[in-house]
């Protein structure tokens, strides 16, 4: 049985090339909604939209750069045109490269929070305006459990997903009256290409996997696919009186 109220919406979801975006743009698509794909890996892009597409699903992908306004504004113009009005944003790209603060620089500093933070704000800022003169849309943003309980060597990270928790909470509040519902959910550690640049390879990063599975309730790392549901049902008829909310996803590694 499918989801309520997802057939046939349409749905942007950056940073769907790969890891969780890919496997929630999949699950979208046999869902029955129409997808737009952002990322600026061109190649992984056009194979999540053949996946949707092999299955019988309706899914084009754009190379955009989230963090830069412009080419955002006409990357969801393009999607509009293609698909008809955005009724669903999943903001789920995200970059991070793992180290104590006090070693990384404003350089650094400045990319994290531009991709992490900035990226959304401009894909809010793009589409909110048309889901408000239309009265209904939804948004899920992917955060990260580091955002909640802090995570060594993400301090720029975690600060940026903190404020994407805030920002998500102040719109729900503010775009309530709209019919707009903005919710988050925040991932545990995942076996993504993300965590594998951020655990490193080698001795090291099979420790650091091991020591995450021991301390994990569930006994292992969250896969892909353990998000694509949730975010579904967000994005469903079936939350429909769902708002501002934060939910993590973890195996039950933080518990609020």
């Amino acid at each position: 049985m499918s989801m309520r109220g997802i057939e046939g919406i349409n749905v942007i979801v950056t940073g769907a090339a790969s890891g969780i975006g890919r496997a929630i743009a999949l699950r979208l698509g046999a869902e029955g909604a129409r997808v737009g794909i952002f990322d600026l890996d061109a190649k992984g892009g056009e194979d999540t939209a053949a996946g949707i597409t092999r299955e019988g699903g309706a899914a084009r992908a754009w190379r955009v750069d989230i963090t830069d306004l412009e080419a955002v504004q006409e990357a969801v113009d393009r999607f509009e045109k293609a698909f008809g009005p955005t009724e669903g944003l999943v903001n789920n790209a995200g970059w991070d490269r793992a180290m104590p603060f006090l070693e990384t620089t404003p350089e650094l500093w400045s990319k994290i929070v531009a991709i992490n933070l900035f990226g959304p704000l401009n894909m809010h800022y793009a589409v909110l305006p048309g889901m408000v003169a239309r009265e209904r849309g939804k948004v899920v943003n992917i955060a990260s459990d580091a955002a909640r309980v802090g995570s060594s060597g993400e301090a720029v990270y975690a600060a940026a997903k903190g404020g994407i928790l805030a920002f998500t909470k102040t719109l729900a509040r503010e775009l309530a009256r709209s019919g707009i519902r903005l919710n988050t959910v925040c991932p545990g550690p995942t076996d993504t290409p993300l965590f594998r640049d951020f655990a490193g390879e080698g001795e090291r990063g099979e420790k650091l996997r091991q020591a995450l599975q021991r301390a994990i309730p569930l006994g292992r790392l969250g896969r892909p696919e353990d998000y694509a549901g949730l975010v579904c049902f967000l994005l469903s008829a079936d939350a429909d009186y769902i708002t501002g909310q934060t939910i993590s996803v973890s195996g039950g590694l933080t518990m609020q």
